[in-house]
């Protein structure tokens, strides 16, 4: 399937789509961007930690409907590049509406599970965003990052159990994740996976606990 400015590519065969996780996203397609608006400061800081500028290339893992990709291009320009992966095809096609409407001719969206998904690009940083069962997974782990460049930034940013004390936000998060993730594994340190396999990291709290960004570098060594 061709768009202007990118195209969709399927993963590797016998890669398939984690079923629970994509049937999540299906039902939650159409109110995806309302739901997230509480957390789009999140987004913002997660964003900059990227650090990146004019003619970098972002891979956004898990891009849902899109809603990093103007924010992305503020960065890297048009002379920039975002590749967006997405499992699931009702979220992709409101991603590929917005990269219509909004004029995106440096997009590739790439159709396909994180650990199948396919690309031509070596990209100067990753952002996770909101993607748990992404970052419990080593296979999905191991092919986003075999497209990075040596020293990359890398930033994720999502739910976490809350120290014990805060047993209103641990409400919340376990609410939160049972809605969004098909798995509670790992809700302890969500980037645990990530972090053995990134230099220079760093993980930061917010909203009581309940919310985390990570960020490092892309050390070929740990990969």
């Amino acid at each position: 399937m061709q768009r202007p400015g990118g195209h969709h590519k399927i993963g590797a065969p016998g890669q398939a789509a984690s079923a629970p996780a994509l049937e999540q996203y299906r039902r939650r397609a159409s109110r995806y961007d309302t739901e997230l608006l509480a957390f789009e400061p999140i987004r913002d800081e997660a964003i900059e930690q990227l650090q990146i500028g004019p003619g970098d290339c972002v891979l956004d893992i898990g891009c849902g409907t899109g809603l990093s990709f103007d924010k992305l291009h503020f960065r890297v320009g048009r002379s920039g590049r975002i590749v967006g992966i997405e499992q699931c095809p009702e979220m992709m096609a409101q991603a590929e509406e917005r990269v219509r409407a909004n004029r995106l001719s440096n997009v590739e969206l790439v159709l396909a599970p994180a650990a199948a998904a396919r690309t031509h690009a070596m990209a100067d940083a990753a952002l996770f965003h909101f993607t748990h069962d992404i970052l419990r997974d080593e296979a999905s782990l191991s092919n986003v990052l075999s497209h990075l460049k040596p020293g990359a930034r890398v930033v994720a940013a999502g739910l976490q159990w809350a120290p014990p004390w805060a047993w209103t936000t641990n409400g919340f998060v376990m609410l939160a994740a049972l809605y969004s993730t098909s798995s509670l594994e790992g809700l302890g340190h969500p980037w645990s996976r990530l972090e053995s396999r990134l230099a220079n990291f760093r993980v930061q709290h917010t909203l009581l606990g309940g919310i985390y960004i990570a960020s490092g570098t892309f050390d070929p060594a740990k990969h």
